[in-house]
């Protein structure tokens, strides 16, 4: 067996096995790429580059019968070593590769030495993953996604690096083989369990719909139905284009009833709480509204303490949601472009059943693992779309035995006619020769992803911030709003002063440099000089504390002279007071309405004449010439002159006149009353 001496020993086996699968030598191996590789070209070296020309020559044949690799553990152990070769693959690795190999025989006798049982005992907690993780080579997260680009069954290109941090959480952000085997045999087995389900009850599903998720058999936990003050237990069946609930019958179910996830219309799914006799109790439920029904559907997942289940199927059908909007917004026409994006989302989910099986205990995020709800969320995830979108129609449409939809189909998972297989055919042969440059497209696609991950950081940190302000009490809360105001309250008596004519000239300055940019109509430029001075406070701000090396902070004493019982009935007058302010409100909101609707004819037909007046002088006068009236009466008023001038008696007879306009009556009905 040839070896190379610029490799390391990972990256020769990895060599020497590609060449045994497509029945070809290395030296040809090596002619065919030097006639393509650019020794000027950046994004890696030689080894490197040569390591992934191997690998993606040797991934049709493995896709081609990828179902059978599964089965007997090839498959798994080519692709962890590809991963293993791609990180080192120069001859200088070697050292650190070896120290690895030097344990993976005690490693193996370990590990065969599992009963059956444990080998069902989720991964990470079991007694013996400790020794299983640590002596085994691991594969890091820029090796895992680069599999996702050539092979996308056990991760996603897109969320790789997300998917990635959940699995190897408990394993210091290191992906372990006996970890990846696992996770590649719970996806082979999530895909057989779903193949299993039976059709809802009264569908005939559509040739590319297929079925994601089902609970309320027996072999699963609970589904109930709330209608009104009713429960119907029953069955909820999630496919890619819809939510199918089929109600238990004595003997069998009832006709499935459909909840069509790819409607453009004003949907949506919300959480929500039920309980006995419809009451709000147990936070545990869905709610589906849509104009196709008359009342929302209720959907509750019962269990005894969280509510993880229906986290999970609310994140569930917002993927499913999110993956037809994806398609309508970038107008996603073709049946195997459409597909493509339908397979990428149903590995995602699968991915996901596949880590809750791994991770029991301790159930992942949901959004790690679906590409939509994911960049819904995160930062510039429309970008990340948008390039999503973009390679998904250049590159669609290409024969690629190892794309989603392939690798579906070669899992048995396919169920597209073969009208839409043999015009995918005919598209492929013509645009087979246009798409050259995928590779950029997917650098593109990685820089994007890498943008949105590190201003999430971003903004995580800025969050961890705020966990603590939000956690406070009202009272806690209170203190802090009050010191955050203090610099307003010591503005305040600044303005009393000029309002009050406490510094007489000072108040002519400001009245007089008011009116003159109402006049002028030098408003804006007023508001930019506001602003200029702001950057010039904050700069200030900013230098003092560059000089001074100091945090700024809100220091806020929470200490009080006041006794428990004094609290108390202080808190008590709040609550009085704040009642009383709200029913002003509504008073003075429905005598309003009741001018409006002319309940007082009287007093509606004074209001009506004097806006008819203020309308005719708003017609013919100018609108500043108002503003400065206004001014110069405010100023006047609180003046000496101003109270000279004031008369309590025609403030009386305008209080007199409110007061004597009726309110519109208030009706209070309550559910007894309907």
């Amino acid at each position: 067996m040839r070896k190379m001496k610029h490799l390391s020993s990972i990256a020769n086996d990895v060599v020497q096995r590609c060449s045994q699968e497509l029945e070809t030598t290395i030296d040809d191996l090596v002619k065919e790429f030097e006639c393509q590789w650019k020794p000027g070209s950046t994004g890696g070296t030689y080894s490197k580059k040569f390591v992934e020309f191997c690998n993606s020559k040797v991934t049709s044949r493995v896709c081609e019968n990828i179902l059978e690799r599964i089965k007997d553990g090839s498959f798994t152990r080519l692709t962890f070593d590809m991963m293993l070769a791609w990180q080192q693959p120069d001859a200088d690795d070697n050292e650190s590769y070896k120290e690895a190999v030097g344990k993976e025989s005690e490693d193996k006798r370990i590990q065969a030495t599992l009963s059956p049982e444990q080998d069902d005992i989720s991964l990470f907690y079991s007694d013996m993953m400790p020794l299983l993780v640590d002596h085994e080579p691991s594969v890091g997260e820029d090796a895992f996604v680069y599999l996702g680009s050539i092979i996308p069954l056990p991760v996603d290109i897109i969320n790789g690096r997300y998917t990635f941090e959940t699995l190897t959480a408990p394993t210091g952000h290191q992906l372990h083989f006996p970890a990846y085997d696992m996770f590649v045999k719970e996806i082979h087995k999530c895909m057989k369990h779903l193949q299993k389900q039976s059709t809802p009850k009264g569908i005939e599903l559509a040739d590319d719909e297929i079925i994601l998720h089902v609970e309320g058999t027996m072999a699963s936990q609970r589904v109930i139905r709330h209608i009104k003050e009713t429960s119907w237990p029953g069955r909820l069946t999630l496919t890619n284009y819809a939510l199918y609930f089929e109600a238990a019958g004595i003997i069998n179910y009832e006709d499935a009833i459909k909840i069509d996830l790819s409607k453009d219309n004003e949907k949506s799914t919300k959480p929500m709480s039920t309980g006995p006799l419809g009451a709000p109790l147990f936070d545990k439920a869905i709610v589906y509204e849509s104009p196709d029904f008359e009342e929302g559907i209720v959907i509750e997942f019962p269990e005894m303490t969280s509510s993880t289940r229906r986290d999970h199927w609310l994140m569930l059908v917002k993927e499913i949601t999110l993956m037809h909007k994806f398609l309508r917004k970038f107008n996603v026409e073709s049946p195997l472009q459409s597909w493509e994006i339908h397979s990428r989302t149903i590995l995602g989910i699968i991915r996901l059943h596949a880590a809750r099986e791994m991770l029991r205990i301790s159930p992942p995020d949901p959004k790690n693992f679906l590409i939509f709800s994911l960049f819904e969320e995160v930062p510039k995830g429309d970008y990340v779309l948008e390039e999503l979108a973009e390679i998904s129609l250049k590159i669609g449409t290409t024969r690629n035995p190892c794309s989603a939809s392939s690798i579906l189909r070669n899992m048995n998972m396919d169920q597209l006619g073969d009208m839409i297989k043999e015009e995918g055919e005919d598209i492929c042969k013509e645009k087979v020769v246009k798409v050259t440059d995928k590779e950029e497209m997917l650098a593109s696609l990685e820089s994007a992803v890498n943008q949105s991950r590190e201003e999430g950081k971003v903004i995580e940190k800025a969050r961890a911030t705020t966990a603590e302000l939000e956690e406070e009490g009202i009272s806690e809360s209170v203190a802090v709003l009050m010191e955050l105001l203090r610099p307003l309250q010591d503005v305040l008596p600044w303005f009393q002063e000029v309002i009050y004519w406490e510094r007489p000239s000072r108040t002519l300055f400001v009245l007089a440099i008011t009116i003159l940019t109402v006049y002028k109509e030098w408003v804006g430029k007023a508001i930019a000089a506001c602003l200029i001075w702001v950057v010039a406070k904050m700069a200030q701000a900013r230098n003092k504390m560059v000089h001074t090396k100091s945090e700024d902070a809100v220091t806020v004493s929470t200490e009080s002279d006041q006794t428990v019982t004094e609290s108390i009935v202080s808190a008590q007058y709040g609550l009085i007071r704040l009642h009383q302010l709200m029913q002003h409100v509504n008073v003075t909101i429905l005598k309003l309405r009741s001018l409006y609707t002319s309940k007082a004819s009287k007093h509606a037909s004074m209001v009506m004449a004097l806006m008819l007046v203020l309308a005719s002088f708003f017609a013919v006068v100018p609108f500043k010439l108002f503003i400065i009236f206004g001014i110069v009466y405010c100023f006047v008023m609180t003046s000496s002159v101003g109270t000279y001038m004031s008369n309590d008696q025609s403030n009386r007879r305008m209080k007199e006149w409110w007061d004597s306009i009726p309110i519109v009556p208030v009706r209070v009905r309550n559910a007894s009353s309907k």
